[in-house]
């Protein structure tokens, strides 16, 4: 039987990668790559063989996806902010074996899945980024799951479910991660160089702060009734439909655990940005 060892929301913005490479954005973003590299640490010490991302930038129209590939391999240049991210080598295993577990219990609940292991599709920077941190010795498969950006939370609620389904009847150990952002207003691109550690408004700040008060008091069905105008409100990235995987993976309501944030949230470009390790309950067999 299979097993979700380890489910986190987690930041995958460009100025991570700024962070890292020569330059005056060096250190810039520190807290968020030691947060991503301890969300790999643990998942790797609870014996994850898996990484199941659900992928923020890999924005679907119809239906659900999953990236299939036998391996992931390429170089990747961002096409939103090229002078961000480029020359992005990576080299992964990816888990064609559970894609199809999870797209069979996908389709079992009524919905649209389908399995993809074309050559030309590669990898998106919401899965990149933070595998750079979590996988840097490809030890670990990779799988993306992509993000309709037309879907109801209801709906990736359904999809959350149907992915616990697929992991528990599988053989593998799996790493649940919501890669997006809380909030996630752009400013105008006059004024969007000058806000690269800003939010785009106050208002949007304190709704994003008041969500992580939320995960940290495990006041989960407060934030579940909130999560879809809070997603209408906050323009979220890719439909908030991370967030709503990720908790309906973790029992939706019936979630009791309390979030622990692992570093301190911050802005980027205008969006609100944070990394959250949610604990996993203790499941009934199936």
């Amino acid at each position: 039987m299979g097993e979700l060892v380890l489910a986190a929301k987690i930041t995958h913005v460009p100025s991570i990668w700024l962070s890292i490479q020569p330059g005056r954005h060096f250190g810039i973003r520190r807290p968020a790559e030691l947060a991503l590299t301890e969300i790999g640490r643990r998942a790797r010490e609870l014996g994850a063989d898996t990484f199941l991302i659900a992928d923020t930038h890999w924005m679907n129209s119809i239906g659900f996806h999953l990236n299939g590939k036998e391996r992931h391999r390429d170089s990747y240049a961002s096409h939103e902010l090229p002078h961000f991210i480029h020359d992005l080598d990576y080299d992964y295993p990816g888990d064609p074996e559970l894609a199809e577990q999870l797209r069979a219990e996908i389709v079992a609940g009524g919905q649209k899945a389908l399995v993809h292991t074309y050559r030309d599709l590669g990898l998106e920077y919401a899965t990149l980024v933070p595998m750079h941190f979590m996988n840097e010795d490809s030890a670990v498969r990779v799988l993306p799951i992509g993000c309709n950006i037309y879907s109801s939370i209801d709906e990736n609620r359904r999809i959350g479910e149907a992915l616990l389904r697929g992991i528990q009847r599988s053989e593998r150990k799996v790493a649940f991660l919501a890669s997006g952002s809380l909030s996630h207003a752009f400013p105008p691109n006059e004024t969007a160089e000058s806000l690269l550690n800003e939010v785009s408004s106050p208002l949007n700040r304190k709704i994003d702060m008041a969500v992580l008060d939320m995960w940290a008091e495990g006041r989960i069905e407060e934030f579940l009734d909130m999560l879809p105008d809070y997603n209408a409100r906050c323009t979220g990235e890719g439909a908030m439909a991370d967030t709503a995987m990720l908790f309906g993976l973790l029992g939706w309501r019936s979630y009791k655990g309390r979030g622990e944030q692992l570093c301190p949230y911050f802005g980027s470009t205008g969006t609100g940005q944070v990394v959250v390790d949610f604990p996993v309950p203790a499941y009934d067999k199936i």
